[in-house]
């Protein structure tokens, strides 16, 4: 297994993680006394404000992110592009989305959309090396 096939897991990993953020201290509180409501988690998400909001917009926005760079990954390496090269974007775009996070949890809109461009044409460019075998 190649690095770049394992960032896919990790990206796989990186909306559970902003799941967690934005449900966190509250799943040990009961609904009846505000806490995370898992009989109606969207209805529950739609009341949260800042942090927990933001944390659940990473979450939504790490899902989508997530099958552009797995099919990038995957057709670069079925392409036969495999090395330094793919491992060091996959991680390079790796980094990039926990930068995402942390800038959209802490509510860094500008920066954060910066970083997000960064990491789509990191993406973009995964998937373009096999043009260039």
């Amino acid at each position: 297994m190649t690095i770049a096939l394992f960032c896919i897991l990790l990206a796989t990993l990186m909306p559970i993680v902003c799941a967690g953020l934005a449900k966190g201290r509250d799943m040990a509180v009961s609904h009846k006394d505000g806490g995370y409501d898992n009989r109606s988690p969207r209805d529950w998400v739609a009341k949260q404000e800042g942090f927990k909001k933001w944390a659940q917009a990473a979450q939504e926005n790490c899902w989508e992110a997530l099958p552009f760079f797995a099919a990038a990954v995957i057709v670069s390496h079925m392409l036969g592009v495999i090395g330094w090269l793919p491992n060091a974007l996959a991680v390079a775009f790796i980094v990039l989305r926990v930068i995402y996070v942390w800038l959209y949890v802490t509510a860094k809109q500008r920066a954060r959309s910066l970083v997000w461009s960064a990491a789509f044409f990191v993406n973009i460019a995964i998937f373009l090396l096999p043009l260039f075998k």
